[in-house]
């Protein structure tokens, strides 16, 4: 998925319009997310109308206001508009979370002709790693509102780490998806170390372990009038 904007400038639908065009800034923003490209046109009157839906749809999974963490799911406006003037206005009609390219950025069309896009609203779902889950959702959002993310994160096997990434990409900590598996991993063979650490520890010279914990108890209870320290 991130390869197939790498090389390119996609925008941010805000008031300052930032440009995301490092390899950084991409990647942190389509990473291990389900992709929504929506080929629509200013033109279109399905268009305009299905806007409002598509953005309680994206907003209702995206921003804190509605939910307390932001799924993993990007919004990239394919505009198809015939000039750069109707697509600002149909962008002003947009999320502030969505993303677009430039009118002038070609790859629009190449984009439209990759994924066999003749009718308008369109939009294609696709998963982590670039393969269409959905040719065209828009039914699908009329219909089932939010429940086809659900459906979309179980198809496309989604991993869930909205509590390892911050939505924010000026701080970026960009962990592997199986990170969280591979800590748990390790800490499980730690805690086992521990204990065979601790059995070894606990065993005397000839090897009775019950006599050394005995011992240990004693000593423990002549202890307890001493300050005990740990350096």
């Amino acid at each position: 998925m991130v390869d197939l904007f790498l090389n390119r400038v996609l925008i941010e639908n805000n008031w300052d319009q930032d440009e995301l065009n490092t390899e950084r800034e991409i990647t942190g923003i389509l990473e291990n997310r389900i992709v929504m490209l929506f080929f629509a046109s200013a033109e279109c009157e399905k268009c305009l109308e299905f806007v409002p839906v598509l953005n309680d749809f994206f907003k209702r999974l995206k921003d804190p206001a509605y939910i307390e963490y932001p799924k993993l799911l990007a919004l990239i406006y394919i505009s198809l508009d015939q000039s750069e003037e109707k697509q600002e206005n149909f962008l002003k009609e947009l999320h502030k979370k969505v993303l677009f390219l430039a009118f002038e950025d070609p790859y629009r069309k190449e984009l439209q002709t990759m994924f066999k896009v003749k009718d308008v609203p369109t939009i294609v779902v696709l998963r982590p790693d670039g393969s269409v889950l959905s040719p065209n959702a828009v039914r699908d959002i009329c219909r089932f509102g939010c429940d086809c993310f659900q459906n979309w994160q179980e198809s496309a096997e989604l991993v869930e780490r909205s509590f390892m990434l911050n939505e924010e990409f000026d701080n970026l900590n960009l962990r592997s998806a199986t990170d969280p598996v591979r800590r748990l991993k390790y800490k499980t063979e730690d805690d086992k170390r521990k204990k065979r650490w601790w059995k070894l520890w606990g065993k005397g010279k000839d090897g009775n372990e019950e006599e050394k914990d005995g011992a240990w108890d004693t000593k423990r209870n002549e202890g307890d009038n001493n300050t005990w320290r740990i350096r």
